[in-house]
């Protein structure tokens, strides 16, 4: 697993931020760090973390994967003020709570060509969210993300998850094409304080201009 500080300035905050399947820091470098720090999480292949440093606030805001993969990491991790999950579940193969397992499995075995055909054009809601995002595309290579994707389903396939109450909120996409908005609201329905819906797709993040606006939802 791979980490990245987007800011260190010795603020008092600090977010933790488990990003999703096959990116890197490069298309999260627009939002405003206000007064957090924000250290980042990727690169799923080998689940384990750096030492956390101390800080007097922590916020945990996960993605996609990173929801599951947080969560198999709690145990590591701080205490935190806040949790958000965005567009996942602790559940990420799942039928019923994740991404179906028919597709997923299809992901899985064409991932080399998604990656270099539609896969990242499907994760927008329309084409202006993806032209932004081509002007910061992720820079890892592309047999690195197949090779994530590999060892992350090895983890999902060894990992028996028993969630208990986590997250504090959720965010949902009404038009995620990853993971379908009706999974994910069947699953945090019961297992989360709140969940807010937005209009977007599966990255929602254009939505908000700063860290603090995810925190806040707003």
């Amino acid at each position: 697993m791979q980490y990245h500080w987007l800011n260190k300035a010795d603020n008092k905050n600090l977010v933790i931020f488990f990003t999703g399947w096959s990116f890197d820091y490069n298309p999260f470098k627009f939002l405003e760090f206000g007064n957090h720090d924000v250290l980042m999480f990727y690169d799923y292949g080998n689940p384990d973390l750096i030492q956390i440093p101390e800080y007097e606030n922590y916020s945990l805001i996960s993605w996609s994967m990173g929801v599951f993969t947080a969560f198999l990491l709690k145990e590591k991790l701080p205490s935190f003020s806040k949790k958000i999950a965005i567009n996942g579940t602790p559940y990420p193969v799942d039928d019923e709570n994740g991404i179906p397992v028919k597709p997923f499995l299809l992901t899985l075995k064409h991932a080399k060509q998604g990656l270099e055909g539609k896969f990242y054009r499907n994760i927008f809601d329309n084409q202006e969210d993806f032209e932004h995002y081509m002007q910061n595309p992720v820079k890892r290579s592309i047999e690195n993300r197949v090779e994530e994707l590999n060892s992350l389903y090895k983890v999902i396939q060894n990992t028996e998850v028993a969630y208990k109450e986590f997250y504090n909120q959720a965010i949902i996409s009404e038009n995620d094409k990853i993971v379908p908005a009706k999974n994910q609201i069947n699953f945090w329905q019961n297992n989360v304080q709140s969940y807010k819906i937005l209009a977007s797709g599966h990255f929602p993040f254009y939505n908000f201009k700063s860290w603090e606006d995810i925190l806040k939802c707003r």
